[in-house]
């Protein structure tokens, strides 16, 4: 069966018997209409199932009441945030969409510049990049808000964690607990959340009066497999860490993981501790002690501000850093002498 043709206005304006323009009037609510007419036209635009253009729409309004998301992949992080995006949006009047690269992204240095290049000013009124990789200043016209930007807060409105403390916090945890060979699986080494994360480990450890012994820390890269290879490599050795800190929960469960392959029982001979908080982390086995970043509560902020920029509104604040805590599970306990 061939694909049913898109409703178009002079289809409504042929049912109802009026003209385009009186068409026009009611779908943008504009007087010189009456109210039989507009009951007229509104019944057929519901019969037909007619939805204005967002380009025409923009066109003549210049706005299109939709923000746009920009993900590289929709993944556990992207997948948090979305929620709180999508629980900010109501009310707002706005609508929104998502454009996800698919991990697709051939020049991961400037993919989100193309697409909102192509997305801006007829299809959204503005935009969420999330992880952007470069410095972006955004478009003229159309409002930008990065969420845990690469390079850190820049020209572009941002929403962050508080990275640094939270490694800290997940160090010092297991430092805590008697453990002095802390093994660390990085994040992305781009990524500026990953850079303060390992800050915050390595300053524990000094403040702890411990050396760090560079053997223990491993390329994570926020990736399941290159964690779980990593965590391989470090828990073969004779003289194995008795605790790995993964930068991000994806990590962390890759390692556990790969400790049980190994004949490792976790905690008692591995504690680990993750990074987001996000629901697989309370759901692996055992589940997971980690340091809670609020992804959800980004995504909440970074609408809420971008609805403000949109609607000329001044903020009060346009570096927003959330703070982080410790999650305490299961997969931690005191080194046993």
């Amino acid at each position: 069966m061939p694909p049913r043709s898109r409703v178009t206005i002079r289809d409504v304006a042929a049912q109802a018997g009026v003209s385009v323009a009186t068409v026009s009037k009611v779908l943008n609510q504009r007087y010189g209409v009456s109210a039989d007419t507009f009951a007229k036209v509104t019944a057929v635009i519901k019969e037909l199932g007619y939805e204005a253009s967002l380009v025409a729409q923009s066109l003549r309004n210049h706005r299109t009441n939709v923000i746009g998301i920009l993900v590289a992949d929709i993944e556990p992080f992207s997948t948090e945030l979305l929620k709180g995006a999508a629980d900010a949006i109501r009310g707002t009047g706005f609508e929104l969409v998502v454009y996800s690269a698919g991990g697709r992204t051939g020049d991961p240095e400037g993919w989100e510049q193309r697409y909102l290049t192509r997305l801006s000013g007829t299809l959204v009124d503005g935009a969420v990049l999330v992880t952007p990789a470069v410095d972006l200043e955004g478009l003229p016209g159309t409002p930008v808000v990065a969420v845990d930007p690469h390079t850190g807060r820049a020209a572009l409105p941002t929403v962050d964690s508080d990275n640094l403390h939270g490694g800290r916090l997940a160090t010092e945890h297991l430092l805590a607990l008697g453990h002095r060979r802390i093994a660390l699986l990085t994040g992305r080494e781009d990524l500026k959340s990953a850079q303060q994360r390992e800050t915050g480990y390595r300053g524990a450890l000094a403040s702890a009066g411990i050396e760090v012994e560079e053997s223990l820390i491993r390329r994570g890269d926020y990736d399941h497999d290159v964690a779980a290879d990593s965590a391989r490599a470090l828990l073969s050795g004779p003289d194995r860490p008795t605790a790995v800190f993964a930068a991000n929960d994806i990590s962390a469960i890759g390692a556990i993981e790969a400790a049980l392959e190994l004949g490792l029982r976790v905690p008692e001979d591995l504690s680990v501790v993750g990074f987001d908080n996000i629901p697989e982390s309370a759901l692996c086995t055992p589940p997971l002690t980690t340091v809670q970043q609020p992804i959800r509560e980004m995504g909440q902020r970074a609408v809420t501000l971008l609805v403000r920029l949109i609607n000329g509104e001044e903020p009060e604040d346009t570096h927003i850093t959330l703070g982080t805590e410790l999650v305490v599970r299961q997969t931690t306990r005191a080194l046993l002498s």
